[in-house]
């Protein structure tokens, strides 16, 4: 079993009279792409900032590596790695000045550090831009140099906050790519993102937060196990009379069936070769058939069904 690298436990926060953390219990484990989403509002910042210690909080406890976590913890601070969603670069600076600047704040030895800032500006992919300052990069590189600035001292425990918001395809590939060989080469990280189809393709488990509170946790295929729907079928159709519909609903796991604008859809609550049997009753009445597909369950459905509103909704 890995060890846990961080523990928090009964986490409360409160704003006057609004509760932005209401007695949160995460546990993250070493070598874990830890997804962290909620709707705006949820408590996701709240948390990375109480995890920090940049927050004080009203109950509960935070240990990071075994320890417990403080603003004065500067042994584990240095073991940690933050990117946040906005850009913290200096101006005045060079791309390389501004990766040896924030190394230089957990790694004192020169040569030690000239050798991470180099593996840093390469990683990053970075090299034909060492020279130029921040107000001159695009939105994507800028992107790259924030997180090398993060990442240049080796941290075990890494967090990303929206690290690809407004960024190009190639950069935003760069950033997953280079996330996940942080991974495999020890790191754990926690990361957030309004983007599902990126916490699908990295992140190895994921908690769902709402109001402050965790209300589903598990890797994705377990999220969307969670989900009513199981398997949508679409089949294409010049017509579909009413009789044949309704036993298409009958069949047993399919929990609604509708014929429009040329297509009937099935939507599929467990069982096995739901597709077939759907089938076999259009194939029974002679019917043509068009396109015929499956869609599975997404993150984004798990999301919807479980919080009730899509990822950026803000709270009422």
């Amino acid at each position: 079993m890995a060890e846990n690298v961080v523990e928090i436990e009964g986490l409360v926060k409160r704003y006057g009279e609004l509760t932005a953390l209401d007695h949160l219990t995460l546990e993250i484990k070493e070598g874990e792409v830890f997804g962290l989403l909620g709707p705006n509002g949820s408590g996701k910042t709240t948390t990375i900032n109480c995890l920090l210690s940049l927050l004080s909080y009203d109950k509960g406890s935070i240990r990071i590596f075994g320890r417990e976590m403080s603003p004065t913890a500067y042994d584990i601070k240095k073991d940690i790695g933050v990117i946040m969603q906005n850009v913290a670069v200096f101006e005045e600076l060079t791309v390389q000045e501004n990766i040896d600047y924030f190394c230089g704040l957990y790694i004192t030895d020169k040569q030690k550090k000239r050798q991470c800032v180099e593996e840093a500006i390469k990683f990053v992919g970075l090299e034909d831009f060492r020279k130029f300052r921040p107000k001159k990069l695009s939105g994507g590189l800028l992107r790259r140099l924030n997180i090398a600035c993060g990442i240049a001292h080796k941290p075990k425990l890494i967090i990303l906050d929206e690290p690809t918001v407004a960024v190009d395809p190639q950069s935003r590939n760069k950033i997953l790519e280079g996330i996940e060989e942080l991974n495999r080469n020890g790191a754990t990280v926690i990361y957030t993102s309004h983007y599902m189809e990126e916490v699908e393709q990295i992140c190895t488990r994921i908690a769902i937060m709402d109001r402050g509170r965790k209300i589903a946790e598990g890797t994705k295929e377990e999220l969307k196990a969670m989900t009513k729907n199981t398997e949508t079928i679409n089949v294409a159709l010049r017509e579909l009379p009413d009789e044949v519909l309704n036993e298409i609903g009958a069949l047993s796991h399919i929990y609604s069936a509708e014929y429009t604008d040329g297509i009937l859809t099935a939507a599929c609550s467990g069982g096995r070769h739901n597709l077939i049997r759907v089938l076999e009753v259009l194939q029974k009445h002679d019917l043509h058939i068009g396109q015929v597909t499956t869609v599975q369950p997404t993150l984004n459905d798990v999301f919807l069904e479980i919080t009730g509103k899509a990822l950026r909704d803000k709270e009422d």
